[in-house]
C-alpha cells in the first residue's frame, strides 16, 4: 500500500541538508508522496529505508509487456475511474487465428486482421495482436499457426494452448516473438510456468473465480514468473464483469497484490453471435479488460471497438488536438476560401470532410483554442476577435488570398463585427453546422 508523506518522512535521514531540492525533508517525502519527486535526489537515504520504500512505490497493477521488442503493454494502471487521473494502457484489441487452418486460409485469415487499420480523427488505430488458438489438439498445428503470424510480421502474438507440450512447441518456434503465452490452471501451472521462464514470455493464469485467480497467479510467481495476465472464465458476461470490476477494486484499493494484474478476455467464450459478441467486447473494453479477444474480423464491427478504445483511454484533461496552422484542402490558390475553425481534432477534422465533399480547393485556418470546440472555445474566452486576428497574422493570411475575405463559423456569428475591426477583412458568416459547407461555398461563396 501507497505510503503517506509522514510515514515516508520516518524513513529519512532527517537532515534538512537540501540536496534534494527541497527546503527540508518532510517537505522532500511529501513530494515523494505524490510522486512527484524521485528518491535518488536524496543522497543519504538507507539501503534498508530504500528497499522499503521501492516496495511501498511498486504499482498496485503490474505492467506486462508482450509483442515483438515488447512494444506491447498492458496493466500499469492506478485509478479505478477515468476521471480521477486517466488510463495509461490502452485496451489491446485481438482476433483469433485457429490452428486449425493452414496454407492459404490461414495466411487468408492473418491478411484479414492485419488489414483492420483505420484512421480517426487523424490518428492510425489498428488490431495490434492474433490470439492463436489450439483448436485442433496438435502441438505441431499449433506450432505452424504460431510462427506464420510471427513470420508475417505487424502482430503480436498471444498463444492459447491448455497443452504444455503445445505451448512449448510453439514458443520454440515464434523465438524473438515474446508472445503472451496461455492457459496456465491450476492443473498445468507448474509445466507452463517452466515454460514461460524458459522462453522469458507472460502467462495468462485463467480460473472461474477471483479467489481461484488469487491463488493461481500467487503458485505461478512461486514458480519464478512475475508477469501474469488474470484471465476470468465466469460463464457470462455479467459474471465476467463483476469479476474483472472485484479485481480491479482489489488491486487498487486494497493493493491486493495476487489480483494486481492486468486481465484478458475471450469474448467468444461468451458470445457465438457475432454482434453480440462485439456489444459484450464493447462493454468489455469500457470496464477493465486489458486484452479483448473477439472471432470477428468485420471492418464494421472492429473500427467502433478501436473507436471505444481510443475514447476510454483518451486524457480527459487534455482534449486530442490538431496543430494550429493553416491546411491546404486540395490545391488552393489565391482566389479561394479562407474560413477558421479551431484546433479541437474532432472538429477540424469533420471541417475537413466537409470541404472536401465540396470539391472546392479551400484554407483552413486552424486557431488554438486548446482543443476545444468552436462553442466551447467561445464561451471560455478562448476564441475571440484577437485570437482570430493573431493565428491570421500568424499564418501571413493576407499572402495566401486577395479577396480579403474570411468565412467564420455560423454559431461564433456575434464576433463578426469585432473581428471586421480587428483584421480589415470582410467577414462572411458561414454555417452553422459543418455539414453545410459544401452547399455554402457551392452556392453563397461562388
Amino acid at each position: 500500500m501507497a505510503l503517506t508523506g509522514l510515514q515516508i518522512f520516518k524513513l529519512l535521514p532527517k537532515t534538512n541538508c537540501k540536496k534534494c531540492g527541497m527546503p527540508t525533508c518532510l517537505a522532500f517525502a511529501m513530494q515523494l508522496a505524490q510522486k512527484k519527486a524521485a528518491l535518488d535526489s536524496c543522497p543519504y537515504v538507507s539501503e534498508e529505508a530504500r528497499q522499503q520504500l521501492a516496495a511501498a512505490a511498486q504499482p498496485p497493477m503490474r505492467l506486462v509487456k508482450f509483442g515483438p521488442e515488447r512494444k506491447l503493454q498492458v496493466g500499469g494502471e492506478t485509478v479505478m475511474f477515468r476521471h480521477e487521473e486517466k488510463f495509461h494502457n490502452p485496451t489491446i484489441l485481438a482476433v483469433t487465428v485457429s490452428d486449425t487452418l493452414s496454407g492459404g486460409e490461414l495466411n487468408k485469415r492473418i491478411e484479414s486482421i492485419k488489414a483492420l487499420e483505420f484512421e480517426r480523427v487523424g490518428t492510425r488505430i489498428k488490431v495490434q495482436a492474433a490470439a492463436v488458438v489450439n483448436e485442433s489438439g496438435s502441438a505441431d498445428s499449433f506450432a505452424a499457426a504460431a510462427a506464420a503470424v510471427a513470420e508475417s510480421g505487424g502482430l503480436a502474438l498471444i498463444l492459447l494452448a491448455g497443452s504444455p507440450d503445445a505451448a512449448a512447441a510453439a514458443c520454440a518456434k515464434t523465438t524473438g516473438a515474446a508472445p503472451l503465452l496461455g492457459t496456465t490452471t491450476s492443473e498445468n501451472a507448474e509445466a507452463m510456468a517452466k515454460i514461460a521462464a524458459e522462453h522469458q514470455c507472460p502467462l495468462v493464469a485463467a480460473a472461474a473465480t477471483a479467489e481461484e485467480l488469487a491463488d493461481l497467479s500467487e503458485k505461478i510467481k512461486a514458480a519464478g514468473v512475475e508477469d501474469i495476465v488474470l484471465s476470468p472464465q465466469a460463464g457470462d458476461l455479467g459474471g465476467r464483469l463483476r469479476d474483472i470490476t472485484l479485481i480491479r477494486a482489489a488491486a487498487l484499493k486494497k493493493t491486493f497484490r495476487p489480483l494486481g494484474y492486468p486481465v484478458l478476455t475471450e469474448v467468444g467464450r461468451i458470445e457465438k453471435d457475432p454482434d453480440r459478441q462485439a456489444a459484450a467486447a464493447a462493454a468489455l473494453i469500457c470496464k477493465y479488460s486489458s486484452i479483448v479477444v473477439i472471432d470477428d474480423t468485420r471492418p464494421q464491427a472492429v473500427l467502433p471497438l478501436l473507436t471505444a478504445v481510443m475514447n476510454v483511454f483518451s486524457d480527459p484533461q487534455k482534449p486530442v488536438q490538431v496543430e494550429p496552422k493553416v491546411y491546404t484542402i486540395g490545391e488552393p490558390d489565391e482566389n479561394s476560401p479562407l474560413m477558421f475553425t479551431t484546433n479541437f481534432s474532432l472538429t477540424y477534422y469533420t471541417v475537413e470532410a466537409d470541404v472536401e465533399a465540396s470539391r472546392i480547393a479551400s484554407y483552413v485556418l486552424v486557431v488554438d483554442t486548446e482543443g476545444t470546440s468552436v462553442l466551447t472555445a467561445y464561451s471560455g474566452d478562448k476564441l475571440s476577435e484577437k485570437t482570430v486576428a493573431d493565428a491570421m497574422a500568424k499564418a501571413n493570411a493576407e499572402q495566401l488570398v486577395k479577396h480579403r475575405k474570411l468565412i467564420i463559423p455560423g454559431y461564433v456569428a456575434v464576433m463578426s463585427g469585432k473581428l471586421e475591426e480587428a483584421t480589415n477583412w470582410q467577414v462572411m458568416v458561414g454555417p452553422r453546422e459543418s455539414a453545410m459547407i459544401p452547399k455554402y461555398l457551392q452556392e453563397v461563396w461562388k
